[in-house]
């Protein structure tokens, strides 16, 4: 089993649609977790406290980490051997294929974005949230003044007070729709679901599934920009 999923393209595949299946289904509940933050500060620091350092907090964060470190180590190996595979090819004039979508050929450069994002993200929250937890600590320092580590709301007010952030997380959740759009479709496809019939189904799906999940996370950003901007926080 070890050796099909490492030395061949379709377990390869497998993986990444397994590790991104699960990946998929944590973004879309972050993404609901989010966007309690816009009806109550209250429940989503209830939230926040529930996901602190407590230890399955901890266990569901290392199997994350290692879903990322996963996913994106073999989508570089399936590039590599899909670059090498084409050969003399790759210099050729490339010619728009039919069916084949922008997102479907720019997957490691929209994955890169991704991870950029991501860790973005990180540097913003999780090492001023979790990760404080887990040094022993109960506040970090945010704009000059200490807030609880439990006091996301009071964090997603302060970073998306300011207009770049708001910008550099909508180009992330500009390029995790286009990772996503391809990305969920692909993963049916390599399960076997893609046919003549499923095909323009699982495509509309995913479409889908991107969209609620980039207008879920980016109505967040916007609406928190806005009240900084109306003095409402």
């Amino acid at each position: 089993m070890n050796c099909f999923l490492y030395n061949s393209s379709v377990g390869k595949k497998l993986v990444m649609s397994i590790s991104g299946c699960a990946l998929v289904l944590f973004i879309i509940f972050h993404m609901s977790m989010n966007l309690t933050a816009l009806f109550s500060a209250e429940a989503y620091n209830m939230i926040c406290e529930l996901l602190g350092a407590n230890w399955y907090a901890l266990v569901g964060t290392a199997g994350l980490a290692a879903l990322v470190v996963v996913h994106f180590v073999y989508a570089l190996i399936l590039s590599i051997n899909n670059y090498r595979a084409r050969g003399a090819q790759r210099y050729a004039v490339e010619t728009k294929e039919p069916g084949v979508s922008w997102a479907s050929k720019n997957m490691l450069v929209l994955g890169v974005i991704v991870l950029v994002g991501l860790l973005l993200h990180l540097s913003h929250f999780w090492a001023k949230m979790q990760l404080v937890e887990i040094l022993g600590g109960h506040e970090s320092e945010v704009g000059g003044q200490m807030i609880a580590a439990t006091d996301g709301a009071a964090l997603i007010q302060y970073t998306f007070s300011k207009w770049y952030n708001v910008v550099l997380y909508l180009i992330w959740f500009v390029a995790l729709w286009f990772h996503l759009s391809h990305g969920v479709w692909s993963m049916f496809q390599t399960a076997g679901f893609a046919n003549d019939t499923w095909y323009p189904r699982l495509k509309c799906l995913a479409n889908i599934v991107s969209t609620l999940i980039f207008l879920g996370f980016a109505a967040v950003v916007v609406v928190f920009f806005i009240k900084a901007q109306c003095g409402c926080c």
